[in-house]
C-alpha cells in the first residue's frame, strides 16, 4: 500500500534551496570531556569520535551545490541572510577551516547569498582567536553551566575543572571587544543535578548582564545500561524553575526562553482567532488548521542542514547521525530528494492515527526524531494528549494569563501578532 503523500520530492528541495542555516561539524575533535556529552559515554546515536576534520574541498562542494540551487527557480529567498555556523567537538580547534571558508566565501563570484557567522564554542581557546572572531563579527555561543560547582562536568580530559580558564577568557574577550561582547555573545548552559534554573540564571545576569539559554539533557540515543547514570543527572526545566526562590523575576525575564511563556505563546498563536504567521494568512485565510505533516517536526532543511565531520547531510545537529539524509564524497554531493520524502512520509503515516486523535496537534513540537521507536513497525508518541489531557493543559494555560494579563498583552505586542 502506497502511503500518503505529507512531503513532496518538490518541498524538499525548496526547504533547502531557501534554508536558513548551514552547520559544519569541523571537527569531531574536542578539548573537554563533560559527563553529560551528547557524544560521550551516555550516548550510542552518533558516529565513532575519531579526531577527524571536516575537510575543506567537501565544504566547497556543498557551498557550490547550494549555489546551484540558489540560482534556480526554487529561490524564494534571494536577499535573505544565510547563517554559516561552525560546530564540533569544539571548533576552535580547526581555525584554518574556518577561515578558508570565510576566504571563500569574500572571493566567490558565483555565491549570490549574504552571509552571517555563528559559533558555538566551550571558550577554552577563546583568547588565542578572540580578535579573529570579533573582526567577523561572528555571534559566539559559549558553553557555560554557571559557577564552578555548577560547571564541574565540564572537565579537561585528565578530570581537571575548565571553569578558571573559560571565565578569564570570556572576561577577557569582555574587557577588549565590550561592544561586541553586548550584541553577538550569548551563553548556553545545561540543566543537571549539579546546577538549577535559578543558579544559573543569577550566575549570567549577576556577572554578564545576559540571559543563557538554558536547556534539558538530551532524551533520546541513551545506552541501555547508562539509564541510571542519565537519570542521576538529569533534571527538568520546568521542575527547576518553579523551584526558584524568585520565579516571578526569572519567568519574567526569561520571556519566550523560559517554559511558561513560551508555552503559552505557543497556545496562543495556534489557538486564538487573531494571530497570523504572516500577511499571505491575513489576506488569503488562516491555514494553522491544515498542518503539512503529521508532528511537529520540521520539514528537512527548512530550518538548515547540518553537516557532519564525515560528510553526512542531516536537518538537525539534534538528530542520531543514524538518520543521515545524504553524504558528501570526494567528488560529489548525494542527496535523494524523492527517497527523503519517502523516508519522511513513511515516518509520518505510522503516526498518523495517533496525531488524527491528538487534541494537542495543532500546536504539536514532537521532533520524530527524539521518539525511541521511530524505525519500529509501530511506535508511540511521547507528545500526544487526549481529551481530559488537553483541557487540563488548557486550563494551565488560561490559568496562566488570567494570574498574569500583563504576559498576554507582551506576548502579543512582542511576539507581533496582527
Amino acid at each position: 500500500m502506497k502511503n500518503k503523500e505529507y512531503i513532496s520530492t518538490e518541498l524538499v528541495k525548496h526547504s533547502l534551496a531557501n534554508t536558513l542555516q548551514i552547520t559544519f561539524e569541523i571537527t569531531d575533535a574536542c578539548n573537554l570531556n563533560c559527563a553529560y556529552c551528547g557524544y560521550g559515554n551516555l550516548y550510542s546515536d552518533y558516529d565513532e569520535r575519531l579526531n577527524k576534520e571536516l575537510e575543506f574541498t567537501k565544504a566547497k562542494l556543498f557551498l557550490e551545490y547550494l549555489t546551484e540551487l540558489w540560482n534556480s527557480y526554487l529561490n524564494r529567498s534571494v536577499n535573505n541572510v544565510v547563517y554559516l555556523s561552525f560546530y564540533g567537538g569544539e571548533p576552535l580547534l580547526n581555525v584554518p577551516f574556518i577561515e578558508k571558508v570565510i576566504n571563500h566565501i569574500k572571493h566567490s563570484e558565483k555565491l549570490s547569498k549574504k552571509f552571517a557567522y555563528s559559533m558555538t564554542t566551550n571558550g577554552l581557546l577563546l583568547d588565542k582567536h578572540m580578535d579573529f572572531l570579533a573582526s567577523n563579527d561572528f555571534r559566539l555561543l559559549i558553553s557555560l553551566d554557571g559557577n564552578k560547582f555548577n560547571n564541574s562536568y565540564r572537565v579537561s580530559k585528565s578530570g581537571q575543572s575548565s571553569y578558571d580558564c573559560v571565565i578569564y577568557n570570556i572576561d577577557k574577550l569582555k574587557s577588549s571587544y565590550p561592544e561586541y561582547f553586548n550584541k553577538k555573545v550569548s551563553f548556553n548552559a545545561v540543566l543537571h543535578n549539579r546546577n538549577s534554573v535559578s543558579e544559573i540564571f543569577n550566575f549570567f545576569k549577576n556577572r554578564y548582564n545576559k540571559l543563557p539559554q538554558i536547556g534539558a539533557l538530551n532524551t533520546s540515543g541513551i545506552k541501555p545500561e547508562m539509564q541510571k547514570e542519565f537519570l542521576k543527572m538529569y533534571q527538568d526545566v520546568t521542575d527547576s524553575l518553579f523551584k526558584s526562590e524568585n520565579y516571578g523575576e526569572i519567568e519574567s525575564e526569561m520571556f519566550l526562553a523560559g517554559p511558561t511563556y513560551h508555552s503559552a505563546t505557543v497556545f496562543l498563536m495556534q489557538h486564538s482567532e487573531f494571530s497570523y504567521k504572516n500577511y499571505y494568512e491575513l489576506i488569503y485565510g488562516n491555514s494553522k488548521n491544515k498542518p503539512v505533516c503529521p508532528t511537529g517536526t520540521c520539514v528537512p532543511f527548512s530550518k538548515k542542514v547540518f553537516i557532519t565531520a564525515n560528510g553526512k547531510i542531516l536537518p538537525c545537529e539534534r538528530i542520531g547521525h543514524q538518520f543521515a539524509l545524504g553524504e558528501i564524497s570526494d567528488s560529489s554531493v548525494n542527496i535523494d530528494f524523492e527517497h527523503i520524502a519517502q523516508k519522511y512520509n513513511h515516518y509520518f503515516a505510522k503516526l498518523d492515527s495517533q496525531c488524527s486523535q491528538c487534541y494537542i496537534s495543532k500546536s504539536c513540537i514532537q521532533c520524530i526524531f527524539s521518539l525511541h521507536d521511530i524505525e519500529k513497525d509501530k511506535c508511540t508518541c511521547d507528545g500526544f494528549m487526549n481529551e481530559e489531557m488537553f483541557h487540563s493543559h488548557k486550563n494551565m494555560q488560561l490559568n496562566f494569563l488570567a494570574r498574569h494579563p500583563e504576559a498576554y498583552s507582551r506576548i502579543m505586542k512582542e511576539v507581533m501578532f496582527l
